[in-house]
């Protein structure tokens, strides 16, 4: 495919996008053909939002780098208004988008396979892994949270807001207390998303350190590298003199 005058290349963000326009249309299918309850739907709403913000921010990106803009626009239509939310014909356009991005994935060479992609950037993909299964943990445990806890009349987890509060808190291990679960269904939710959040937030961690000390070897490399050249020029001046006498 060729949008801008050249080969569009499917990049980290691209994959990013393309795994969660793929969850949101399912959870937004399952909204429809289940009919969960209002709050459940304002969670799902919000999720659609946060997408739609990354699908317009790709657009853009995207529209910027291309050479000819009518040529893009021949196809970067569709993408832009896959990116408007809350108009349900509209998010036709991101299935569209879903099928283009994996033409595009298909159509890249053997030797630029995905899995190759993603290790040429160990740090970036990381860290991209983590964000993305944070946020869908949120949004999902948000979910599962407020089915648990609605039918429950001492429960204080009722709304969309407290939900993903005590989500967000709960998956930090900041836990303040204020909003906490009170069925059974509704601490095993809590304890998977406190496990799942600690060992992500260790996983951070262990990218940080990583980077970190990378770049503290880098550095010794280069100064070893800068000290070799200094020690090769000693020696060629100390021949130069030798030869001379």
């Amino acid at each position: 495919m060729n949008q801008s005058g050249g080969a569009e290349k499917v990049g980290l963000f691209q994959i990013v996008i393309l795994i969660l326009s793929v969850v949101v249309l399912a959870a937004l299918a399952a909204d429809t053909v289940l009919k969960l309850p209002a709050e459940v739907s304002d969670i799902l709403q919000v999720l659609d939002t946060a997408v739609c913000v990354l699908l317009l921010t790709d657009f853009v990106m995207r529209f910027r780098r291309a050479r000819s803009k009518w040529q893009f626009m021949k196809w970067g239509w569709i993408d832009l208004l896959a990116s408007i939310p809350n108009i349900p014909i509209l998010r036709i356009g991101r299935f569209v988008r879903i099928l283009r991005v994996l033409q595009l994935i298909r159509a890249i060479r053997a030797s630029q396979k995905i899995s190759q992609l993603l290790m040429r950037n160990r740090m970036q993909t990381g860290v991209a892994s983590v964000a993305v299964t944070s946020f869908l943990l949120v949004m999902f445990c948000s979910v599962a949270i407020l089915l648990c806890e609605q039918q429950d009349p001492n429960a204080n987890i009722k709304s969309s807001g407290d939900a993903l509060w005590w989500s967000v808190t709960t998956i930090t291990t900041v836990g303040y207390g204020d909003r906490y679960p009170v069925t059974t269904q509704g601490r095993v939710v809590a304890a998977l998303l406190m496990f799942s959040g600690i060992g992500l937030f260790g996983v951070l961690s262990g990218l940080g350190a990583s980077y970190f000390l990378g770049a503290k070897h880098e550095n010794v490399m280069k100064e070893e590298d800068k000290i070799l050249a200094r020690l090769e020029k000693l020696e060629e001046k100390i021949d130069r003199l030798g030869n001379s006498r």
